[in-house]
């Protein structure tokens, strides 16, 4: 079979590989303002226990195992159509990455100096294939078991909202406790049960840039 550079597997994957040859970024202290719009990864490194294989995989400058990957389009792109974004100045990933940081920081049990992450501004054709690439590679614990840390500050609780498992796993969010969030029905034992199964039955994958391309 033929190598075509342009099958959207392959497009998928070059701007994933493009993402991880990205320099690693502390998140505290807190980097100055940057533009663009693109995807991201979250690397832990701290020492909270459910998280110890992650943190091994990322620590000594390694960052081999991201634990949430994310991505943040230019404001008009979910309208559909060909966005103009590449006219307009943006600074969604900064804004989104933000946001991250802030819910971090709000949380009683873990400690921002513990995170880094990496970006990529692309063109916001590429933005949803590159995420999904890097999903699929690395499956996230973040994005594939401890759901709700990227959710969006809500205005007002659902019918029916429980608190996410990410906010009952790390309680302190700001807007869960204003708007008195009932307990997610999993509780914590649950899932740090989920947790132990995922990573034992999901070895983190290595970051390593492959050598030739993959078909």
């Amino acid at each position: 079979m033929e190598y075509n550079p342009l099958d959207k597997a392959n497009l998928g994957i070059s701007v994933r590989d493009a993402l991880l040859k990205q320099p690693t970024i502390p998140m505290e202290p807190w980097p100055d303002k940057f533009e663009g719009a693109g995807i991201y990864a979250i690397y832990y490194t701290g020492d909270f226990s459910a998280y110890a294989k992650i943190s091994m995989e990322n620590r000594g400058g390694k960052f081999n195992q991201p634990i949430y990957v994310g991505k943040a389009v230019p404001s008009g792109s979910r309208k559909g159509g060909v966005s103009d974004s590449a006219s307009r100045p943006t600074r969604s990933l900064y804004t989104r990455l933000t946001e991250h940081a802030k819910s971090i920081s709000e949380t009683k049990n873990l400690r921002i100096e513990d995170f880094y992450f990496r970006y990529l501004t692309v063109d916001d054709i590429w933005i949803p294939l590159g995420e999904t690439y890097l999903i699929e590679r690395f499956r996230p614990l973040w994005n594939k078991v401890v759901e709700g840390f990227g959710i969006h500050t809500p205005g007002e609780r659902r019918k029916g909202q429980y608190s996410s498992m990410w906010d009952t796993l790390h309680p302190g969010r700001v807007f869960v406790t204003k708007l008195k969030l009932p307990a997610n029905p999993k509780g914590v034992v649950h899932i740090l049960d989920e947790i132990n199964s995922f990573l034992s039955l999901s070895p983190p994958e290595q970051s390593k840039i492959p050598d030739t391309p993959e078909i």
